[in-house]
Protein backbone atom coordinates (compact mmCIF):
# COMPACT_ATOMS: atom_id res chain seq x y z
CA UNK A 1 0.00 0.00 0.00
CA UNK A 2 1.58 3.72 -0.85
CA UNK A 3 1.89 5.85 1.75
CA UNK A 4 -0.12 9.53 1.91
CA UNK A 5 2.88 11.20 0.53
CA UNK A 6 3.17 9.09 -2.48
CA UNK A 7 -0.13 9.04 -3.60
CA UNK A 8 -1.38 10.61 -6.84
CA UNK A 9 -3.89 12.43 -5.29
CA UNK A 10 -1.62 14.43 -2.44
CA UNK A 11 0.50 16.65 -5.14
CA UNK A 12 -3.54 17.60 -5.54
CA UNK A 13 -4.86 18.10 -2.26
CA UNK A 14 -1.53 20.03 -1.10
CA UNK A 15 -1.85 22.78 -4.29
CA UNK A 16 -5.39 23.19 -3.63
CA UNK A 17 -4.98 24.05 0.29
CA UNK A 18 -2.52 26.30 -0.03
CA UNK A 19 -4.62 28.09 -2.78
CA UNK A 20 -7.67 28.18 -0.24
CA UNK A 21 -5.04 29.34 2.11
CA UNK A 22 -3.80 32.17 0.35
CA UNK A 23 -7.62 33.63 -0.39
CA UNK A 24 -9.87 34.77 2.14
CA UNK A 25 -12.22 34.12 -0.08
CA UNK A 26 -12.20 30.55 -0.04
CA UNK A 27 -13.06 30.42 4.03
CA UNK A 28 -16.23 32.51 3.28
CA UNK A 29 -17.44 30.65 0.83
CA UNK A 30 -16.53 27.23 2.76
CA UNK A 31 -16.78 28.45 6.49
CA UNK A 32 -18.69 31.56 7.20
CA UNK A 33 -21.80 31.57 4.29
CA UNK A 34 -22.63 27.76 5.98
CA UNK A 35 -22.10 29.01 9.56
CA UNK A 36 -24.25 31.65 8.44
CA UNK A 37 -26.87 29.61 6.73
CA UNK A 38 -26.93 27.64 9.44
CA UNK A 39 -28.12 30.30 12.09
CA UNK A 40 -30.46 31.95 9.68
CA UNK A 41 -32.35 29.37 9.11
CA UNK A 42 -32.47 27.74 12.91
CA UNK A 43 -33.77 31.12 14.26
CA UNK A 44 -35.68 32.37 11.31
CA UNK A 45 -38.80 31.25 12.38
CA UNK A 46 -38.70 31.15 16.36
CA UNK A 47 -41.11 29.71 18.29
CA UNK A 48 -42.13 27.86 15.11
CA UNK A 49 -45.01 30.10 14.44
CA UNK A 50 -45.74 33.51 12.04
CA UNK A 51 -46.39 36.31 14.95
CA UNK A 52 -46.86 39.94 15.39
CA UNK A 53 -47.66 40.36 11.76
CA UNK A 54 -48.57 44.16 10.94
CA UNK A 55 -51.95 45.03 10.42
CA UNK A 56 -54.30 48.19 10.67
CA UNK A 57 -57.78 48.25 11.87
CA UNK A 58 -60.67 50.57 9.82
CA UNK A 59 -63.24 51.36 12.54
CA UNK A 60 -66.10 53.46 11.01
CA UNK A 61 -68.64 52.33 13.47
CA UNK A 62 -66.83 54.04 16.68
CA UNK A 63 -68.85 51.51 18.73
CA UNK A 64 -68.51 49.41 21.97
CA UNK A 65 -69.08 46.36 19.77
CA UNK A 66 -66.50 47.39 17.23
CA UNK A 67 -63.65 48.34 19.90
CA UNK A 68 -64.69 44.75 21.52
CA UNK A 69 -63.98 43.26 18.15
CA UNK A 70 -60.41 45.39 17.64
CA UNK A 71 -59.41 44.44 20.95
CA UNK A 72 -60.19 40.71 20.11
CA UNK A 73 -58.39 41.13 17.31
CA UNK A 74 -55.47 42.73 18.65
CA UNK A 75 -55.33 39.62 21.32
CA UNK A 76 -54.27 37.54 19.00
CA UNK A 77 -50.70 36.31 18.74
CA UNK A 78 -50.31 36.30 14.96
CA UNK A 79 -51.26 40.23 14.74
CA UNK A 80 -49.65 43.51 15.45
CA UNK A 81 -52.39 46.11 15.31
CA UNK A 82 -49.61 48.92 14.29
CA UNK A 83 -52.29 51.46 12.90
CA UNK A 84 -55.91 52.57 12.73
CA UNK A 85 -57.62 54.46 9.71
CA UNK A 86 -60.43 56.08 8.93
CA UNK A 87 -61.46 55.14 5.53
CA UNK A 88 -60.26 52.24 3.31
CA UNK A 89 -58.45 54.23 1.09
CA UNK A 90 -55.43 55.13 3.88
CA UNK A 91 -55.80 51.90 4.90
CA UNK A 92 -55.03 50.49 0.81
CA UNK A 93 -52.24 52.42 0.57
CA UNK A 94 -50.66 51.13 3.85
CA UNK A 95 -51.02 47.87 2.43
CA UNK A 96 -49.48 48.83 -0.95
CA UNK A 97 -46.32 50.33 0.67
CA UNK A 98 -46.05 47.20 2.71
CA UNK A 99 -46.27 48.77 6.07
CA UNK A 100 -48.97 46.97 7.13
CA UNK A 101 -49.77 43.25 5.20
CA UNK A 102 -53.56 43.86 6.15
CA UNK A 103 -56.29 45.23 7.84
CA UNK A 104 -59.95 44.78 8.78
CA UNK A 105 -62.88 47.04 7.80
CA UNK A 106 -65.54 47.58 10.27
CA UNK A 107 -68.74 49.47 8.30
CA UNK A 108 -70.85 51.98 9.58
CA UNK A 109 -73.65 51.05 11.20
CA UNK A 110 -72.38 48.02 12.43
CA UNK A 111 -73.64 47.47 15.72
CA UNK A 112 -77.08 48.49 15.14
CA UNK A 113 -77.43 46.36 12.07
CA UNK A 114 -76.34 43.97 14.03
CA UNK A 115 -78.63 44.15 16.74
CA UNK A 116 -81.68 44.92 14.76
CA UNK A 117 -81.16 41.56 12.61
CA UNK A 118 -79.81 42.96 9.44
CA UNK A 119 -76.76 41.25 8.80
CA UNK A 120 -74.17 43.51 9.13
CA UNK A 121 -70.47 42.73 6.72
CA UNK A 122 -67.16 42.48 8.20
CA UNK A 123 -64.49 42.83 5.33
CA UNK A 124 -60.99 41.83 5.82
CA UNK A 125 -57.75 42.07 3.33
CA UNK A 126 -54.31 40.95 3.40
CA UNK A 127 -51.26 41.20 1.18
CA UNK A 128 -51.57 37.69 -0.59
CA UNK A 129 -48.63 38.62 -3.16
CA UNK A 130 -46.47 37.13 -0.16
CA UNK A 131 -48.30 33.38 -0.35
CA UNK A 132 -47.11 32.08 3.43
CA UNK A 133 -47.81 35.58 4.97
CA UNK A 134 -51.01 36.03 3.50
CA UNK A 135 -52.29 32.43 4.22
CA UNK A 136 -51.05 33.00 7.69
CA UNK A 137 -53.53 36.08 7.83
CA UNK A 138 -56.38 34.90 6.10
CA UNK A 139 -56.47 31.89 8.53
CA UNK A 140 -56.12 34.02 11.55
CA UNK A 141 -59.06 36.26 10.67
CA UNK A 142 -61.09 33.62 9.76
CA UNK A 143 -60.74 32.10 13.49
CA UNK A 144 -60.23 35.19 15.05
CA UNK A 145 -63.72 37.02 13.73
CA UNK A 146 -66.03 33.49 13.73
CA UNK A 147 -67.43 34.11 16.85
CA UNK A 148 -68.27 37.06 15.75
CA UNK A 149 -69.98 35.90 12.58
CA UNK A 150 -72.33 34.07 14.72
CA UNK A 151 -73.26 36.48 17.25
CA UNK A 152 -75.94 37.98 15.63
CA UNK A 153 -77.65 34.60 15.67
CA UNK A 154 -77.35 34.07 19.13
CA UNK A 155 -78.83 37.32 20.13
CA UNK A 156 -81.78 36.56 18.16
CA UNK A 157 -82.51 33.35 19.40
CA UNK A 158 -81.68 34.20 22.75
CA UNK A 159 -84.58 37.08 21.89
CA UNK A 160 -86.93 34.42 21.00
CA UNK A 161 -85.99 32.30 24.55
CA UNK A 162 -84.01 29.65 22.74
CA UNK A 163 -81.51 28.62 25.55
CA UNK A 164 -77.81 28.70 25.33
CA UNK A 165 -77.56 24.79 24.90
CA UNK A 166 -79.91 24.39 22.14
CA UNK A 167 -78.37 27.51 20.21
CA UNK A 168 -74.81 25.92 20.68
CA UNK A 169 -76.61 22.78 18.95
CA UNK A 170 -77.36 24.40 15.96
CA UNK A 171 -74.75 26.83 15.51
CA UNK A 172 -72.16 23.86 15.88
CA UNK A 173 -73.94 20.77 14.96
CA UNK A 174 -70.46 19.31 14.42
CA UNK A 175 -67.53 20.00 16.71
CA UNK A 176 -64.56 20.07 14.98
CA UNK A 177 -61.31 17.72 16.29
CA UNK A 178 -57.77 19.06 14.53
CA UNK A 179 -54.94 15.92 15.43
CA UNK A 180 -51.79 17.55 12.93
CA UNK A 181 -49.57 14.50 12.60
CA UNK A 182 -46.01 14.55 12.80
CA UNK A 183 -46.03 18.24 13.39
CA UNK A 184 -48.87 18.52 16.23
CA UNK A 185 -47.61 22.14 17.37
CA UNK A 186 -47.22 23.62 13.61
CA UNK A 187 -44.20 24.26 14.22
CA UNK A 188 -42.52 25.79 10.81
CA UNK A 189 -39.00 25.13 11.66
CA UNK A 190 -39.71 21.20 11.78
CA UNK A 191 -40.81 21.32 8.19
CA UNK A 192 -39.02 23.93 6.55
CA UNK A 193 -35.84 24.59 8.69
CA UNK A 194 -33.68 21.48 7.80
CA UNK A 195 -34.93 21.36 3.71
CA UNK A 196 -34.67 25.21 3.31
CA UNK A 197 -30.89 25.09 4.55
CA UNK A 198 -29.70 22.72 1.95
CA UNK A 199 -32.04 24.76 -1.01
CA UNK A 200 -29.40 27.21 0.09
CA UNK A 201 -26.28 24.74 0.99
CA UNK A 202 -26.33 23.30 -3.00
CA UNK A 203 -26.22 27.05 -3.96
CA UNK A 204 -22.78 27.41 -2.45
CA UNK A 205 -21.77 23.91 -3.36
CA UNK A 206 -22.36 24.43 -6.88
CA UNK A 207 -21.05 27.99 -7.30
CA UNK A 208 -18.06 26.97 -4.91
CA UNK A 209 -16.99 23.99 -7.67
CA UNK A 210 -17.51 25.83 -10.19
CA UNK A 211 -15.68 28.84 -8.89
CA UNK A 212 -12.65 26.77 -7.84
CA UNK A 213 -12.30 25.07 -11.21
CA UNK A 214 -13.31 27.96 -13.12
CA UNK A 215 -10.56 30.25 -11.57
CA UNK A 216 -8.06 27.92 -12.70
CA UNK A 217 -8.66 28.36 -16.24
CA UNK A 218 -9.31 32.71 -16.37
CA UNK A 219 -5.89 33.18 -14.77
CA UNK A 220 -3.84 30.29 -16.78
CA UNK A 221 -2.69 27.67 -14.16
CA UNK A 222 -4.72 25.34 -15.22
CA UNK A 223 -1.99 23.96 -16.93
CA UNK A 224 -0.25 23.38 -13.68
CA UNK A 225 -3.11 22.03 -12.25
CA UNK A 226 -3.09 19.76 -15.07
CA UNK A 227 0.45 18.79 -14.87
CA UNK A 228 0.13 18.35 -10.81
CA UNK A 229 -1.81 15.47 -11.36
CA UNK A 230 0.50 14.24 -14.34
CA UNK A 231 -1.99 14.64 -17.10
CA UNK A 232 -4.60 12.58 -15.37
CA UNK A 233 -8.09 14.63 -15.17
CA UNK A 234 -10.11 12.26 -12.46
CA UNK A 235 -6.95 12.97 -10.09
CA UNK A 236 -6.60 16.54 -11.04
CA UNK A 237 -10.60 16.73 -10.31
CA UNK A 238 -11.05 14.61 -7.42
CA UNK A 239 -7.70 16.08 -5.94
CA UNK A 240 -9.27 19.68 -6.25
CA UNK A 241 -12.30 18.91 -4.72
CA UNK A 242 -11.93 16.71 -2.18
CA UNK A 243 -10.66 19.38 0.41
CA UNK A 244 -14.32 21.28 -0.17
CA UNK A 245 -16.25 17.70 0.27
CA UNK A 246 -14.09 17.44 3.65
CA UNK A 247 -15.24 20.67 4.72
CA UNK A 248 -18.77 20.81 3.84
CA UNK A 249 -19.55 17.60 4.94
CA UNK A 250 -18.71 18.61 8.07
CA UNK A 251 -21.09 21.48 7.72
CA UNK A 252 -23.66 19.30 6.59
CA UNK A 253 -23.44 17.28 9.95
CA UNK A 254 -23.33 20.32 12.59
CA UNK A 255 -26.62 21.22 10.52
CA UNK A 256 -27.96 18.22 11.23
CA UNK A 257 -26.91 18.63 14.59
CA UNK A 258 -27.98 21.69 15.43
CA UNK A 259 -31.47 20.86 13.71
CA UNK A 260 -32.21 18.01 15.08
CA UNK A 261 -30.90 17.81 18.55
CA UNK A 262 -30.77 21.36 19.79
CA UNK A 263 -34.05 22.25 17.38
CA UNK A 264 -35.47 19.23 18.32
CA UNK A 265 -36.85 18.64 15.01
CA UNK A 266 -38.41 15.45 15.29
CA UNK A 267 -36.54 12.72 14.04
CA UNK A 268 -36.50 8.90 14.52
CA UNK A 269 -34.83 7.53 11.95
CA UNK A 270 -31.07 6.66 11.81
CA UNK A 271 -28.47 9.29 12.42
CA UNK A 272 -25.59 7.69 10.31
CA UNK A 273 -27.67 6.99 7.71
CA UNK A 274 -28.31 10.97 7.55
CA UNK A 275 -25.21 11.56 7.80
CA UNK A 276 -24.18 9.05 4.74
CA UNK A 277 -26.82 10.62 2.58
CA UNK A 278 -26.14 13.87 3.25
CA UNK A 279 -22.33 13.11 2.27
CA UNK A 280 -24.17 11.87 -0.65
CA UNK A 281 -25.61 14.66 -1.92
CA UNK A 282 -22.83 17.10 -1.65
CA UNK A 283 -20.68 14.88 -3.39
CA UNK A 284 -23.89 14.69 -6.07
CA UNK A 285 -24.18 18.30 -6.44
CA UNK A 286 -20.07 19.03 -6.92
CA UNK A 287 -20.88 16.68 -9.77
CA UNK A 288 -23.69 18.55 -11.02
CA UNK A 289 -21.83 21.74 -11.11
CA UNK A 290 -18.75 19.87 -12.36
CA UNK A 291 -20.76 18.72 -15.29
CA UNK A 292 -22.02 22.01 -16.09
CA UNK A 293 -18.86 23.43 -16.11
CA UNK A 294 -17.45 21.21 -18.46
CA UNK A 295 -20.13 21.87 -20.63
CA UNK A 296 -18.77 25.29 -20.52
CA UNK A 297 -15.80 25.84 -19.27
CA UNK A 298 -15.66 29.77 -19.03
CA UNK A 299 -16.25 31.39 -15.36
CA UNK A 300 -17.56 34.06 -16.90
CA UNK A 301 -20.46 32.12 -17.99
CA UNK A 302 -20.67 29.27 -15.73
CA UNK A 303 -21.05 31.61 -12.96
CA UNK A 304 -24.64 32.58 -14.47
CA UNK A 305 -25.74 29.28 -15.63
CA UNK A 306 -25.15 27.98 -12.15
CA UNK A 307 -27.08 30.78 -10.38
CA UNK A 308 -30.22 29.79 -12.30
CA UNK A 309 -29.94 26.40 -11.61
CA UNK A 310 -29.76 26.68 -8.13
CA UNK A 311 -32.73 29.09 -8.02
CA UNK A 312 -34.56 26.69 -10.16
CA UNK A 313 -33.18 23.75 -7.37
CA UNK A 314 -34.69 25.52 -5.17
CA UNK A 315 -38.41 25.79 -6.34
CA UNK A 316 -38.24 22.32 -7.53
CA UNK A 317 -37.24 20.83 -4.30
CA UNK A 318 -40.88 20.12 -3.33
CA UNK A 319 -40.19 22.37 -0.09
CA UNK A 320 -42.84 25.08 -1.11
CA UNK A 321 -44.86 23.18 -3.36
CA UNK A 322 -45.59 19.17 -3.72
CA UNK A 323 -43.35 17.71 -6.38
CA UNK A 324 -46.34 15.01 -7.44
CA UNK A 325 -48.76 18.29 -8.08
CA UNK A 326 -46.70 19.91 -10.58
CA UNK A 327 -47.45 19.63 -14.25
CA UNK A 328 -45.72 17.00 -16.01
CA UNK A 329 -42.98 18.31 -17.52
CA UNK A 330 -42.14 20.62 -14.75
CA UNK A 331 -42.03 16.98 -12.54
CA UNK A 332 -39.75 15.62 -15.00
CA UNK A 333 -37.42 18.14 -14.65
CA UNK A 334 -36.77 18.27 -10.92
CA UNK A 335 -35.22 14.93 -10.84
CA UNK A 336 -31.93 16.81 -12.86
CA UNK A 337 -31.74 18.81 -9.54
CA UNK A 338 -29.86 16.73 -6.56
CA UNK A 339 -31.52 18.79 -3.70
CA UNK A 340 -34.74 17.39 -4.97
CA UNK A 341 -33.94 13.76 -4.11
CA UNK A 342 -32.33 14.94 -0.97
CA UNK A 343 -35.23 16.62 0.14
CA UNK A 344 -36.99 13.85 -0.52
CA UNK A 345 -35.03 11.57 1.14
CA UNK A 346 -35.06 13.90 4.35
CA UNK A 347 -38.91 14.26 4.37
CA UNK A 348 -39.26 10.39 4.15
CA UNK A 349 -37.34 10.36 7.23
CA UNK A 350 -38.34 12.84 9.64
CA UNK A 351 -42.46 12.70 8.59
CA UNK A 352 -42.26 8.42 8.02
CA UNK A 353 -39.72 7.13 9.63
CA UNK A 354 -38.63 5.34 6.68
CA UNK A 355 -35.16 3.39 6.57
CA UNK A 356 -33.13 2.67 3.03
CA UNK A 357 -35.58 0.28 1.90
CA UNK A 358 -37.72 3.26 1.02
CA UNK A 359 -34.83 5.88 0.21
CA UNK A 360 -32.63 3.48 -1.94
CA UNK A 361 -34.42 4.78 -5.55
CA UNK A 362 -33.58 8.71 -4.23
CA UNK A 363 -29.87 7.14 -3.33
CA UNK A 364 -29.31 5.83 -6.68
CA UNK A 365 -30.12 8.54 -8.72
CA UNK A 366 -27.77 10.93 -6.90
CA UNK A 367 -25.29 8.22 -7.39
CA UNK A 368 -25.75 8.86 -11.33
CA UNK A 369 -24.45 12.11 -10.86
CA UNK A 370 -20.79 11.64 -10.27
CA UNK A 371 -20.93 9.02 -13.43
CA UNK A 372 -22.15 11.99 -15.70
CA UNK A 373 -19.78 14.10 -14.41
CA UNK A 374 -16.83 11.11 -15.42
CA UNK A 375 -18.46 11.29 -18.78
CA UNK A 376 -17.44 14.67 -19.86
CA UNK A 377 -14.01 14.98 -17.99
CA UNK A 378 -12.14 14.37 -21.31
CA UNK A 379 -14.13 17.29 -22.74
CA UNK A 380 -13.14 19.25 -20.15
CA UNK A 381 -9.49 18.12 -20.12
CA UNK A 382 -9.37 19.33 -24.15
CA UNK A 383 -11.06 22.26 -23.12
CA UNK A 384 -7.95 22.78 -20.63
CA UNK A 385 -5.05 21.72 -23.13
CA UNK A 386 -6.38 24.14 -25.79
CA UNK A 387 -6.38 27.51 -23.81
CA UNK A 388 -9.09 28.55 -25.63
CA UNK A 389 -11.41 29.45 -22.92
CA UNK A 390 -8.87 31.48 -21.23
CA UNK A 391 -9.63 35.14 -22.53
CA UNK A 392 -13.51 34.25 -22.14
CA UNK A 393 -14.74 38.02 -20.33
Amino acid sequence: MKRVSESRYYPVVKRELERMTARRFYFGVCIVLPLFTLFFMATIFGNGQMENIPIGIVDQDQTATSRTIARNIAAVPTFHVTQTFVNEAAAREAVQRKEIYGYLSIPANFEQKAVTGKNPTLCYYYHYALLSVGGELMAAFETALAPVALSPIAMQAMALGVSEERIETFLLPVEGSDHPLYNPSLDYSVYLSLPFFYVLFQVLILLTTVYAAGIEIKFGTAGEWLSTARGNIVVAVVGKLLPYTLIYTLMGMLANYVMLDILHIPFEGNWWLLNGLTVLFIIATQALGLFLFSLFPAISIIISIVSMVGSLGATLSGVTFPVANMYPLVRDASYLFPVRHFTEITQTMLYYNGGFAYLWPSAVILCIFPLLALALLPHLKRAIESNRYENIQ
